[in-house]
C-alpha cells in the first residue's frame, strides 16, 4: 500500500517537472536574441519595440557598411579582471573613439571650420534592419548611441538563468587557481570578488573605498535607466514621442509642446494596464485551454481533409491520362504548400495560444517583468510588452482559427474542353464582395448592393448576414441572421425595426466553397415608420409656377415675374410670392417619418408639416403675395391670438437657402411660415445630403433630421389637433425630391378636404 503511495507520489512529482520544464523552456523563447539566437546580452532596444543584443547590433550594422561610430558605447569601464586575458573577444574589434564628440557638433551644425561651410554636409541617417519585424528601422544619427539599454530585460535573464542552473556557483574573478565562490560583487569595477579579494581591491583610504558591494553577478548594469543623450539618469516620459527622457532633454526643442508627464505616472498606468490585461488571461485559463484544443482538432482535420483532397485530385489526375501528367506534379505542389501554409499558420496561432498559459511564454515572461521596482526601466520594457499582450488579449476575445480546414477550393472541373487542360487550375472561392456604399441605404427597407472585385472568380449565389447592433448579444460567438442563396448582387431586407443599427456582411459562393466576407456596413433605420406619400399641387393659387414631375415625387418652384419686380423694388416694401405643395396623405395618429433632398442652389425653401384646416385656409383662394410686413401667423392682423400665445403653432417648418439651414436661437426658429426671425436669431449648419421629418402625433412634436447620420437638427411643437399634412414652400426658385422608398408600395386610396385620389 504504502509503495503504491510512493509511486503516485513519484508520478505527480515527475509530472510537476514536466510542466514546468516545459513553461520554462516556453519562456526561454522570449528571451532569445533573434540574431544569434542565444539569450540576450546587454539587449538595445530598437524604435520599433524590438530587442537585439548590443554585440549583434554592432556587428550587423557592420555587415551594412556603417562606420565603428554608429555602435560604439562607451559604457562600458575597465575593471580589475578585464586584463588582455579575461577581456572579452568583442571588446578587441572596438575602435576608440577619438573625434566622436567634434563630428558630431560638426555634423549636426553646430560647429563650423575654416574651408567649411555651415550645414554643407548632410548627416548620415543609420538604418538597421530589424530581424524581427524584416523591417527597416531609422535609428537617426548617432546610430546605437542613441538607444536604450532594456536593464528590465536583462534581470529577467539573468534571474531566468539562476532558475535553471544547477550548481551554478559564481566565482571569485581576481583569486588565483583554484578561484573561491564569489561573495560580493561591484558595479563600478564591473566584476566579482569573495571576501579577501574585495578587501584587497577595495583598500580603506581610497576612492574604490566608497564602492557598494552587491550580490554577485555574471552580468554588471547601470544603476538606473541613462539618457543616451545627455548621461544622465531619466525622469520623465514624453507621450508625443513615447520616449523616456531626462531633464535636459525637456527643455530642448524637439519635446516643445510634448505631452510630458513623471515617469511615476507612467510607470503606475502601463503597470496598472498590464497587470490588468495579465489578470484577464490568466482568470480565461479554461477558455485558453478551450482554444488550444480547438486549434489541435482543427490541426488535425486539416491534415485528413488535406490528405483527403491530396487523394482525390490524385485520382482525377490520374483519369486525365498522358496529357495531364505534367499538370498533376504542379496541383499536388500547390496542395503541399496551401496545407503547409494553414499548418504553419495553425501551428504559429497554437503556440501563440501555448503562450498564454500561466507561468509560460509570453505570459510568463509578463510575471517576471511585473517584478520589476526601477520605474523607468519597467517603463521601458513593459510598453512593447503591453502591446503584445493587449494583441494576445484581443486575439483571445475574438479567437477564430487562422484558417479553414476544408480544402474544398482543390476540386478540379474536369468537364473543361481539351484545349483548356494546359489553363488547368484550382477552383477558387469569390474574393470578398465590396460593398456599393451610394446605393446601399435604410429607410422603409434596406437595400444593400455589392459587386465582386474585378478579377474575382464568379459566385453562383450569395450569403447575406445581418444583426443589430444596438440590442446586448447573448453569451457566445455573435449570432447573425442569414438571408442564404441570394442571387444577383443585391438583396432586400424588410421589416427591419425603426430606429436601430444593422450591421451586414456578405460573402460569395461557387462550387469550391464559400469566400470571405465583405467589410461590415452600419446602416441607422429611421426613428419611425416611414410615411408614403406623392406630392400635390392644387393648393394654393400660384400652381403655374410650381413643376411637379410625372412620378409626383418631386417639384421645382420657377421664379415668375413678381420676383423680378420684388428685386427691383426690393427698399419700397415689396411683396413675395409663397408657392406651397402637399403631400397627399394626412397623418392623424401615431409616428412618422419621411426624408426628402433639397436642392443647394434654392434660393428659399421651407420644409415642413402643418395642420390641414390651417394650410387649406391660409393658402387655397389666399393672395398671391405674402408681406414680410404682414403675417398671418404674427398677430399682426388680429388681437385673438394674444390669448392663445401659449399653444402650440399649427405650422413647423425648417428653413433653407443657398445650401444653408437656419436654425433659430430658441428652437424654433424655423417654426414660422414666413421667416421672420433673421440671420440674427440663431445660426446656420450646412444642407446635409437627406433632411429627415420626424412626426409624433401624440406628443405633438415634430423633429428634423440629418436622414444621413440621423444627427437632430431642430424640434419644435405642433397643433396637432388635427390631420397633419406634410408642406414644402418657395420663395424664388427651388426643388425639392421626396426619397423613393425601397419596397414595393401597395395601391390606396387617400382623401384630403374632399377630393378622392387613387395611388
Amino acid at each position: 500500500m504504502a509503495e503504491g503511495e510512493d509511486m503516485q507520489t513519484f508520478t505527480s512529482i515527475m509530472d510537476a517537472l514536466v510542466r514546468i520544464s516545459t513553461s520554462m523552456k516556453n519562456m526561454e523563447r522570449e528571451l532569445l536574441c533573434p540574431v544569434c539566437q542565444e539569450m540576450y546580452k546587454q539587449p538595445l532596444v530598437l524604435p520599433c519595440a524590438h530587442n537585439v543584443c548590443q554585440a549583434c547590433a554592432r556587428e550587423v550594422l557592420g555587415q551594412q557598411g556603417y562606420g565603428s561610430h554608429t555602435g560604439d558605447p562607451s559604457s562600458e569601464p575597465t575593471s580589475p579582471a578585464s586584463t588582455p586575458s579575461t577581456r572579452s573577444p568583442r571588446l578587441g574589434r572596438r575602435t576608440l573613439p577619438k573625434a566622436d564628440r567634434l563630428d558630431r557638433l560638426l555634423k549636426s551644425g553646430f560647429g563650423t571650420y575654416p574651408g567649411r561651410k555651415r550645414g554643407a554636409l548632410h548627416p548620415q541617417i543609420v538604418m538597421f534592419p530589424c530581424p524581427a519585424c524584416q523591417g527597416d528601422v531609422e535609428l537617426g544619427e548617432r546610430g546605437l548611441n542613441g538607444l536604450f539599454r532594456n536593464l528590465t530585460l536583462e534581470r529577467v535573464v539573468e534571474r531566468y538563468r539562476q532558475s535553471v542552473s544547477v550548481g551554478g556557483a559564481i566565482l571569485c574573478q581576481l583569486c588565483k587557481p583554484p578561484p573561491l565562490e564569489a561573495t560580493k560583487g561591484c558595479t563600478e569595477c564591473r566584476a566579482t570578488f569573495c571576501n579577501e579579494c574585495f578587501k584587497l581591491y577595495h583598500p580603506w583610504g581610497t576612492q574604490k573605498a566608497q564602492h557598494e558591494p552587491t550580490l554577485p553577478t555574471l552580468t554588471f548594469r547601470p544603476k538606473g535607466l541613462m539618457c543616451p543623450d545627455h548621461k544622465e539618469e531619466v525622469s520623465h516620459y514624453c507621450k508625443t514621442c513615447q520616449r523616456l527622457v531626462c531633464q535636459l532633454c525637456r527643455v530642448r526643442r524637439t519635446h516643445s509642446g510634448h505631452k510630458i508627464t513623471p515617469v511615476l505616472s507612467a510607470y503606475q498606468a502601463l503597470k496598472e494596464k498590464l497587470t490588468k490585461s495579465l489578470t484577464y488571461i490568466l482568470g480565461n485559463q479554461d477558455t485558453v485551454q478551450t482554444q488550444i484544443c480547438e486549434l489541435e482538432e482543427t490541426v488535425r482535420h486539416t491534415e485528413v481533409s488535406g490528405q483527403q483532397a491530396k487523394e482525390e485530385v490524385a485520382q482525377l489526375v490520374r483519369g486525365l491520362g498522358a496529357v495531364l501528367e505534367e499538370k498533376r506534379a504542379t496541383l499536388l505542389q500547390a496542395i503541399d504548400e496551401c496545407q503547409q501554409e494553414r499548418l504553419a499558420r495553425l501551428g504559429a496561432q497554437l503556440q501563440e495560444h501555448r503562450s498564454l498559459l500561466d507561468g509560460s511564454g509570453l505570459v510568463g515572461y509578463a510575471q517576471e517583468v511585473l517584478k520589476e521596482t526601477d520605474q523607468p526601466c519597467f517603463v521601458q520594457a513593459a510598453k512593447q510588452l503591453h502591446h503584445r499582450i493587449a494583441r494576445a488579449t484581443e486575439a483571445l476575445q475574438n479567437f477564430r482559427p487562422a484558417t479553414s480546414s476544408s480544402f474544398r477550393h482543390c476540386q478540379l472541373d474536369v468537364g473543361r474542353e481539351m484545349k483548356l487542360l494546359t489553363e488547368l487550375s484550382f477552383l477558387r472561392v469569390p474574393e470578398a464582395p465590396v460593398i456599393d456604399t451610394q446605393r446601399t441605404f435604410a429607410y422603409d427597407q434596406i437595400f444593400l448592393c455589392w459587386r465582386l472585385p474585378p478579377h474575382s472568380p464568379p459566385a453562383w449565389h450569395y450569403t447575406v448576414e445581418f444583426r443589430r447592433t444596438d440590442v446586448p448579444n447573448p453569451p457566445g460567438p455573435t449570432r447573425w441572421q442569414r438571408r442564404e442563396e441570394v442571387r444577383g448582387t443585391s438583396a432586400l431586407l424588410e421589416n427591419p425595426d425603426p430606429g436601430s443599427v444593422y450591421v451586414l456582411r456578405v460573402r460569395g459562393c461557387n462550387k469550391a466553397g464559400y469566400g470571405e466576407y465583405s467589410e461590415d456596413v452600419h446602416l441607422h433605420t429611421p426613428p419611425a415608420p416611414v410615411l408614403h406619400f406623392f406630392l400635390d399641387g392644387r393648393w394654393g393659387s400660384s400652381r403655374e409656377r410650381l413643376a411637379i414631375s410625372k412620378d409626383q415625387r418631386a417639384v421645382r418652384s420657377i421664379p415668375g415675374v413678381p420676383l423680378l419686380l420684388a428685386a427691383e423694388r426690393l427698399l419700397t416694401g415689396c411683396h413675395l410670392s409663397v408657392d406651397i405643395v402637399l403631400g397627399d396623405v394626412a397623418v392623424t395618429q401615431g409616428r412618422s417619418y419621411w426624408a426628402c433632398a433639397v436642392d443647394p442652389a434654392s434660393y428659399l425653401v421651407k420644409v415642413g408639416v402643418g395642420l390641414e384646416s390651417k394650410l387649406q385656409e391660409n393658402f387655397q383662394g389666399a393672395p398671391d403675395v405674402v408681406s414680410p410686413r404682414y403675417d398671418p401667423d404674427s398677430g399682426h392682423d388680429s388681437g385673438a391670438e394674444d390669448a392663445t400665445v401659449e399653444a402650440s403653432p399649427p405650422f413647423a417648418f425648417l428653413t433653407i437657402g443657398m445650401g444653408k439651414i437656419l436654425l433659430g436661437a430658441g428652437g424654433s426658429g424655423g417654426a414660422g411660415l414666413t421667416g421672420r426671425d433673421g440671420p440674427g436669431a440663431g445660426c446656420t449648419v450646412p444642407l446635409p445630403p437627406r433632411l429627415g421629418i420626424c412626426l409624433d402625433y401624440e406628443r405633438g412634436r415634430v423633429s428634423f433630421l440629418d436622414a444621413v447620420s440621423f444627427r437632430g437638427l431642430l424640434e419644435c411643437p405642433l397643433d396637432c389637433s388635427g390631420p397633419v399634412c406634410p408642406a414644402f414652400c418657395f420663395i424664388g426658385g427651388g426643388a425639392v425630391q421626396l426619397q423613393e422608398p425601397v419596397g414595393i408600395k401597395p395601391e390606396r386610396k387617400v382623401t384630403i378636404g374632399g377630393f378622392s385620389k387613387l395611388d
